[in-house]
Parts: structure tokens; sequence; C-alpha cells
């Protein structure tokens, strides 16, 4: 695991807020830390695949205001190639392989009720290896990944190096 403090979590947390956020501003925000140090502490968390930055579309601002969760179990040895198949859709915007109830999970984004039902029934109960689906229909999103905040706890004790 790479090792991160306080100060890294910050960078993160504001970027977290407006990911434009400049150097400078972070810097600025932070007090006693130069706008070399934060740019090279970014520099490394991007590089070390701790954070990213990035655009992140509202799917209900473009149209889209029906999201769902769908579990789909699939015939043994099939999961990894229906979920490949399935991540390969524009209205798919979270593909996972799970132990459990279902093989795979996927969140899809949809323009109404409508639509969701001919995707899951024509689309994701067509595709080879998928034995059965369960939907279920998200009305509210009160936390995703893009609200997650570091935990304190994977935060070392102490500075790590510039």
């Amino acid at each position: 695991m790479e090792k991160i403090d306080v100060i890294d979590k910050t960078i993160a947390e504001l970027l977290r807020e407006d990911g434009r956020m400049s150097s400078s501003e972070i810097a600025r925000r932070l007090e006693n830390i130069s706008e070399r140090v934060v740019r090279n502490r970014l520099e490394r968390l991007i590089e070390h695949d701790v954070i990213r930055v990035s655009a992140v579309p509202n799917p209900r601002k473009l149209g889209y205001s029906v999201i769902a969760d769908v579990k789909v179990q699939v015939e043994p040895g099939r999961a990894m190639d229906v979920a490949r198949k399935l991540a390969a859709h524009d209205c798919v915007t979270y593909v996972g392989c799970s132990i459990g109830e279902g093989d795979i999970g996927l969140q899809l984004v949809a323009h109404d009720n409508e639509e969701l039902y001919q995707f899951v029934t024509e689309v994701i109960g067509n595709v080879p290896g998928v034995s059965r689906t369960t939907t279920m229909i998200v009305p509210v999103i009160l936390k995703d990944i893009y609200q997650w905040s570091i935990p304190d706890s994977v935060c070392a004790d102490t500075d790590i190096e510039e």
C-alpha cells in the first residue's frame, strides 16, 4: 500500500471539492506548504495511482433520470466474458465481478423505465451465459465513490519524503 500522510489526504480532499484547483491555491490553503511541495506530492499521488483527477459527468443532468443496480447470475466459468460484454455498453456506468448472490454487479443509466426494461430484458438477458438478473431502481444516491474520503487510518503518523 502506498504510504500517505495528512498533507496528501488534504490535497486529495481539496481536489475532490474542485478538481481544477491549482497547486498554488492548494498551497495557500495548506498555509505552511510550498507550491513546489504540493506539485511534487500531487505528481506522486497520481503516478502511484492513489488518486485520479478527472471530469465526472452527471447522468441526470444529461437526461438519464433512471439509475439502476443489476445483479447478474451467469453460467459457471462465464463471468469475465459476460462482464466484459456488459461493460462495453454506453449506458453501463459500473461493472464488478462479485462473490455471493450475483456473479456480476452493474449500474446503468436510462432515460426512463421503459428504456431500462428494454436493456435488461433484451440486451443483458440475451448475452450468452446470463442465466438470471435482479434489477433495483436507485432513486436516491447519498454517497458514491466521488464523495468517498481517504480514511484517517490510512495516513502515516509522520510526513513522508518529498
